[in-house]
């Protein structure tokens, strides 16, 4: 397996955890995107979406030769590996509850984290002209409203993590995304419920060493 990773890219640090909570090994290729390795000919060929995470099995076809198809969206990615090393689950069995544990997941993906990720951020300023203290009323803008829907969706549930009692895709998703909002002097304090499942999350070994300071 072969992770295209960069060290704070959320949507990586997703699928390292999902990774490492499965205890499989992986090697990691930096994509730099300060650097903007991303847009590069040689990436783009294999993920034409030009973003991190990307996924290759590292697999041999019929023919013998390396199976070089990349998967290049996290969730994806994560569901992939949980249908394929189903121990530990990430996601529920019940269809139902299942469904509860995306909802959380996908408040993140594609709720709070598109409108603040590294290109969006980057075309505020460079195309747009917002300044950078503009720029950070945006992110915590964001910021706020998808961890209010968390804190109050997350409350419902009496499980040890945030609706389940073992980590889920849900968490998988969280963590991350609690990592950037502190990068960014996001204040958490509000936001009790998801601070009590980080700090339980981060006392895991697959979560720490997932830890972008762990690269």
């Amino acid at each position: 397996m072969k992770l295209y990773d960069y060290y704070r890219s959320s949507a990586s640090y997703r699928v390292r955890i999902a990774l490492n909570l499965k205890g499989l090994s992986y090697e990691q290729v930096a994509i730099s995107l300060l650097d903007k390795e991303q847009n590069s000919a040689a990436y783009s060929a294999l993920n034409p979406n030009q973003l991190v995470p990307g996924f290759a099995r590292g697999e041999t076809t019929d023919s013998g030769a390396e199976d070089t198809a990349v998967l290049g969206q996290s969730l994806a990615i994560i569901e992939y590996l949980d249908e394929c090393y189903p121990e530990p689950a990430l996601l529920p069995s019940d269809p139902w509850h299942k469904a509860q544990c995306r909802e959380i997941a996908l408040i993140v993906a594609c709720d709070i984290h598109p409108l603040n990720n590294l290109r969006v951020l980057n075309y505020l300023n460079s195309e747009l002209g917002v300044n950078q203290n503009e720029k950070m009323v945006w992110y915590h803008h964001w910021l706020k409203q998808g961890f209010l829907s968390l804190e109050s969706l997350s409350s419902r549930y009496k499980t040890q993590f945030l609706c389940t009692d073992t980590p889920s895709l849900a968490d998988i998703c969280l963590i991350p995304q609690l990592y950037n909002a502190k990068r960014f002097d996001f204040e958490t304090k509000h936001y009790p419920r998801l601070l009590e499942i980080e700090q339980k999350c981060l006392a895991l070994p697959a979560f720490q060493h997932a830890h972008p300071d762990s690269q």
